[in-house]
């Protein structure tokens, strides 16, 4: 059955809603203001009627909502930036190999070039040759040398960035989301779905049941 999603409820939590009045039917037993749960309605028919008041349900709990989006939006904001630093996909691991060839490469074309121009140079000190392929060996060896620089300096950026303080400033995000996300299922369960569902089951009760 369609759900009614509330206003203030994103689409993105309607899995969330569901679970929590899932959870809140599986439990049903150990509920004795729930006991009319297969004897005045169906579990499948309190879900498809909680379902459709979906709006009025999540209302009651809509600070501890909006605490917990605001939370979550904070938490994924600074992540945005960052993601190609630390993205381990294929863009972050074709700069890890051309980080650590670019080196390697010049650092060898640089002593073939230096030890070919050598022997030329000596064998005939005026030929032209020698001294360009010296030349082109010192040109290789400063490539080398920046490229040893660089990947030193992403070694170091790394390091910074999985140090301690990082993953203890992550830690600590996660744990306030995660206290937001309960606080939020805590409301919504008892300011909204339970009542919800006494109220239901009251209504429908015989009628010498006394009514709310």
């Amino acid at each position: 059955m369609h759900m009614n999603v509330a206003p203030h409820l994103l689409t993105e939590d309607r899995a969330e809603y569901e679970r929590v009045l899932d959870d809140a039917l599986s439990t049903a037993h150990a509920r004795p203001e729930l006991d009319g749960i297969g004897t005045r309605l169906t579990v499948a028919q309190l879900r498809a009627m909680t379902l459709n008041a979906t709006a009025l349900i999540t209302s009651a709990a809509a600070s501890e909502y909006d605490h917990f989006v605001k939370v979550r939006e904070q938490s994924r904001a600074p992540a945005g930036p960052r993601t190609p630093l630390a993205d381990p996909g294929a863009g972050a691991g074709v700069v890890a190999i051309v980080t650590v060839m670019v080196p390697v490469l010049a650092g060898t074309a640089a002593a073939i070039f230096l030890l070919v121009g050598a022997v030329l140079h000596a064998i005939a000190p005026t030929m032209v040759f020698g001294g360009t392929l010296l030349t082109a060996g010192l040109v290789f060896a400063a490539l080398a040398a920046a490229g040893l620089l660089s990947a030193g300096a992403g070694l170091l950026l790394t390091a910074l960035r999985n140090s301690p303080a990082a993953a203890e400033g992550a830690t600590a995000a996660d744990d306030e989301l995660a206290h937001a996300r309960e606080a939020w299922r805590r409301a919504l369960l008892e300011r909204g779905i339970l009542p919800f569902l006494r109220d239901v089951l009251a209504a429908t009760g015989p009628p010498d049941t006394p009514r709310p």
